[in-house]
């Protein structure tokens, strides 16, 4: 009979136990949780979320690190977890490796190096040996997912806090292991979730046991003399996703609005996330150890136990599902304008030829002109906006039939939008009225006017009553730095109104 030594997670760290293989599929008996399940090799035996404060390092902290010590005693707590549990790779996520906007970096090599020199602690080091047979194989599997994702475009190749602090302590515990060091993105939520699934299949397509530490603090915006001062956002933030850890439920840390999150100013979601997405289909049992906010930013330490599998905790599926369903019924309610934009950019994506204006729209359409942007939502972030700030057609209904297109195709921050895509975007159009001159910003209004910014050749706009633009400042800046008009050079001021139809 062929016999698999492993280590079961939680209460019983350390207890030896055996998985046998039995008709082709290895058995693992959780005596904890009184779980039988079956499946094949169990590759990922542990997950755990960790906050990555230089400050609970003691040469660090230098007596500050007190200040938490339930953070710390946890942190020490998975770490003896950690080494019960005997991994071969752990996988490690941080904010703090290099981020692109549309790419995952993945750390290559066969070893790193850092320290804490930057935290006045630089005896404090570190030498990881990384997986490499793993790395490649993660490329490939991301690859073959359609996920951007690699190891090209390194920048700094030493280790950074997010990866040391949790490395400090589990090396107090286990020595013997390589790393998996990934970096967060500026791609969609779902995209990190899907990376995670990815982790999880290469893991056992090489018989790999891992752990995955998804490394990230909460908000920064606890306390008025934190980092970032206080918001409610902040308070809020750290509430609801700690509780989302407590309970398990992933499907929340995907349903986080963007500008929510931003006001919040947090640091791990994407981390957390591709955590939940190595644990898709997977039934857990969790464990938030602990949870401080004494400095001001929010340092939550969680574990989730692996008990068995579920179908319905593909939380990608279910999330993208709600979208769909958001989708369908703005679409009920949506007026001439949001439709015609609509029917313009299916008809666009899916047959490559412009719409022809429809029969029985509104006489204000087609006989008045005006500068229109038509802009695209997927899942709560923006997907694509273009816009002309006055016509340059016949008629509002062509300005819109032209802009839809351009919004989806023609964005530069974004890559073009795909006949998958469609049934989960949600469009507004912006009607503009004619810009007026102004000589203050104590003119402007961001909830009432957009702002255009013009500095010679350089011209920016932004629309009014935008999400995470809160101040006039923001407004101005914004439009600024779409213009590429510096700090140094002078600009002139235009407001306008607008008419936004959802």
């Amino acid at each position: 009979m062929l016999e698999y030594h492993g280590f079961l997670s939680g209460n019983l760290s350390g207890v030896e136990i055996h998985q046998y293989l039995v008709i082709g599929y290895f058995i693992k008996v959780s005596f904890t949780k009184g779980v039988i399940y079956g499946g094949g090799f169990v590759s990922l035996v542990g997950a755990f979320i960790v906050p990555h404060p230089p400050l609970i390092i003691t040469e660090v902290g230098k007596g500050e690190e007190k200040k938490v010590s339930k953070t710390i005693n946890s942190y020490r707590e998975v770490a003896r977890r950690i080494a019960a549990l005997k991994p071969d790779t752990i996988v490690i996520t941080t904010p703090h490796s290099i981020l692109y906007s549309d790419y995952f970096h993945i750390s290559p090599g066969k070893t790193a190096i850092g320290n804490f020199g930057r935290f006045g602690a630089k005896s404090i080091s570190f030498q990881v040996e990384y997986d490499e047979d793993f790395v490649e194989a993660l490329e490939a599997c991301a690859e073959r997912e359609g996920l951007e994702a690699g190891t090209l475009g390194e920048k700094e190749p030493e280790l950074d806090h997010g990866t040391m602090v949790p490395l400090y302590f589990i090396n107090e515990y286990l020595q013997d292991y390589r790393i998996i060091r990934v970096g967060l993105s500026g791609l969609s939520l779902p995209d990190h979730y899907h990376l995670g699934r990815c982790i999880e299949k290469t893991a056992e397509k090489l018989g790999r046991r891992i752990v995955f530490v998804a490394s990230g603090d909460l908000s920064h915006k606890l306390k008025e003399d934190g980092p970032y001062g206080f918001s409610e956002e902040g308070v809020r933030f750290d509430k609801e996703v700690t509780e989302a850890m407590r309970e398990g439920n992933f499907l929340r840390f995907l349903e986080f609005a963007p500008d929510f999150c931003e006001a919040a100013a947090e640091c791990g979601l994407r981390s957390f996330i591709i955590l939940a997405g190595a644990l898709s289909g997977k039934e857990v049992n969790s464990e938030l150890l602990s949870y401080e906010g004494t400095f001001g930013v929010g340092y939550a330490v969680c574990e989730f136990a692996i008990t068995g599998t579920s179908e319905s905790r593909h939380f990608d599926q279910i999330f993208t599902e709600k979208q769909r369903e958001v989708a369908r019924e703005r679409q009920k309610s949506e007026d001439s304008y949001v439709h015609l934009a609509r029917t313009s950019l299916e008809t666009y994506i899916t047959t490559g030829k412009y719409a022809k204006l429809p029969e029985g729209l509104p006489e204000e359409m087609t006989t008045k002109k005006a500068g229109v942007f038509v802009s695209l939502k997927k899942h709560g972030s923006l997907r694509g906006c273009i816009g002309t700030i006055s016509p340059v057609t016949e008629s509002i209904a062509k300005e819109i039939l032209r802009n839809a297109v351009s919004a989806a195709a023609e964005d530069p921050r974004f890559p073009p939008v795909s006949k998958e895509e469609l049934e989960e975007l949600v469009y507004s159009v912006d009607v503009l009225a004619e810009a007026e001159p102004i000589q203050a910003m104590s003119d402007l209004d961001v909830e009432r006017y957009g702002v255009i910014v013009t500095s010679g050749r350089k011209r920016g706009l932004l629309l009014p009553n935008l999400d995470g633009v809160n101040t006039v400042e923001e407004q101005v800046s914004i439009a600024r730095k779409k213009a590429g008009i510096y700090d140094h050079e002078a600009f002139t001021m235009e407001r306008f109104e607008v008419v936004r139809h959802k």
